[in-house]
Order: structure tokens, then C-alpha cells, then sequence
């Protein structure tokens, strides 16, 4: 039986059994999907191991490189560096049939290694980001009179965000007719969910009527069930431009009754305004 397949959904971690685990065809999104110091170390780790490859090969081939020292590995390495990077100081040449061949193979080998290296490095560079930055809590809390669930995020680009659109997700265990706790699935209703420009922060707002799913709940309720949130964001960055999404998961943990969020805007004069970023996560006790 092969080994499960971890996939993690952000706080939840899903092992998947019974399937494949690798693809070649998952490579690419593997190689974009890696952290800049890992994403380094493998490039550094294949360009090594290629010298090292063909540097065998060169010294295996007796005199087939001119100047190559007999025995001289390091020299065959660092020949194989000149050659991978089309280079040619000219000190050492290849002069036999087997020292041309393999010579070739490792340029055309660079030549292709370079353009596909290029190619996800520009990606990388060029890939946009969301930069949403979600509060750390949710907040359930009267407002305008009526029990209401609020989350905050912010945008931390210089720039605006355009046609930006909200949602937050609310999962729960809830039995059913044929079988206990069965996982159920609701997509809040917002105040707003759509904002053709949006430029700093906001709070997200979810009335809870007797609509709502969360109509009657507490803190412990929410425990009971298992309660998890899902906020998306989902907007277009105006440089590309292209469409960037990010997201974060809360549990019944992270939800705060009885606080509010505390106020992040000033006015400095009629025009301008100041958002304090600082004070994204901040929280404040309702009054009574």
C-alpha cells in the first residue's frame, strides 16, 4: 500500500489514500510551489549534481580533455562548470571523438537546463500576490442593533485592489436522518461582498437572523459542532493586471463574543484619511 498523500487545507491536514502520489506532470507547480530558500537549494543541488555527472564522465575518458590533469577531479569539475555555462576560457578543450560527444551533450543539456531555470525564475518574479492580511479573531457583537459575526482585513499593497470579491464559508457537524454528525456546509450571506476598488481595510459583516446558520449560537455550541470559517478574497491586482486569490481558516476557537473591533480610521482633513495597520487585530469589549 503506497503512502498517503498529505494535503493540507489550513488548519485541517487531509491524508489521501489510495492514489498516487507523484506525477511528472506535478512538477512544475511542485518547483513554483516551494519557499525562495528551498526553491534555491534545489537549483544549487541539480546545477552541482550535473557537474558532478559529467565531470565523471570526463574523467573516465582518459585524454579526451587537453590540459585535464589524469586522475584530476576537481579539474574535471570545474571544466564541466566552463562547459555547462557555454563558457570556454580555452585552457582545456576537448581533442577526442568521446570529449566532443559528451562536451555536446552537456551544452545542449545546459542550453535547455538555462531556458527552463530562466523560465521559473521569471514566473516566480513575475507570479502576483494578494497581500491580505485577515484578523486574527472573528467577532461576534451587535451591530446596528442585531447580532452580527465580523471579520477584518486589510490590504497591504500600495495599490488598490479592483473588483474584489468576499466570501466566508461556515462549516459545521450536524446530525442528519441517516447518520450522526454529518459535515454541512453554508456560504454566509454579507452585507456587502463585492468592491469595485479596494484600497486599505474593512470589516466583513454576516447578520445573524433567523436565517443564519449561526442563528442562536455560543461558545459552546459552537465547540460541540466542530465550528470552522473560511474567508476568501478573490480580486484583481491593477500592475499585471491579473486575478490573485488568498484565504484564511478559523476554528471555533478564534471567534470572540461579546468584542468588536476597534476603530483603525481617523480623518486628518476633508480628502484624507489615516489607517492605523497597526490596530488590524485589535479588539475591544462591547458595552453594556
Amino acid at each position: 500500500m503506497s503512502k498517503p498523500v498529505s494535503v493540507r487545507a489550513g488548519q485541517v491536514e487531509f491524508l489521501k489514500v489510495n492514489t498516487e502520489r507523484w506525477d511528472w506532470r506535478d512538477a512544475y507547480q511542485w518547483l513554483l510551489a516551494l519557499s525562495w530558500p528551498r526553491f534555491a537549494l534545489f537549483i544549487a543541488s541539480v546545477y552541482v549534481g550535473i557537474n558532478l555527472i559529467f565531470a565523471t564522465l570526463y574523467s573516465l575518458g582518459g585524454n579526451s580533455i587537453a590540459y585535464l590533469k589524469p586522475g584530476s577531479f576537481v579539474d574535471a569539475f570545474f571544466f564541466s562548470v566552463q562547459t555547462l555555462a557555454t563558457v570556454g576560457y580555452g585552457h582545456m578543450y576537448p581533442q577526442t571523438i568521446y570529449g566532443h560527444v559528451v562536451t555536446t551533450l552537456e551544452i545542449i543539456f545546459g542550453m535547455f537546463g538555462l531556458a527552463v531555470m530562466t523560465g521559473l525564475i521569471f514566473v516566480r518574479f513575475s507570479r502576483p500576490t494578494a497581500r491580505i492580511v485577515f484578523s486574527k479573531s472573528i467577532v461576534i457583537a451587535p451591530f446596528n442593533g442585531r447580532p452580527a459575526l465580523m471579520l477584518r482585513i486589510a490590504n497591504l499593497r500600495q495599490r488598490s485592489l479592483v473588483e474584489a470579491e468576499f466570501r466566508i464559508m461556515f462549516s459545521r457537524d450536524q446530525d442528519i436522518a441517516e447518520e450522526d454528525s454529518y459535515r454541512h456546509f453554508y456560504q454566509l450571506k454579507l452585507d456587502f461582498d463585492r468592491m469595485i476598488v479596494f484600497p486599505a481595510a474593512l470589516t466583513l459583516r454576516h447578520t445573524i437572523d433567523e436565517r443564519s446558520p449561526l442563528f442562536g449560537a455560543t461558545p459552546e455550541s459552537l465547540e460541540t459542532c466542530n465550528a470552522t470559517f473560511v474567508a476568501s478574497v478573490v480580486g484583481i491586482e491593477t500592475v499585471i493586471p491579473a486575478a490573485v486569490q488568498t484565504q484564511q481558516n478559523y476554528t471555533w476557537r478564534d471567534v470572540r463574543f461579546g468584542e468588536r473591533f476597534v476603530e483603525i480610521y481617523s480623518e486628518l482633513e476633508e480628502g484624507r484619511m489615516t489607517v492605523d495597520y497597526g490596530r488590524i487585530h485589535d479588539t475591544e469589549p462591547v458595552p453594556r
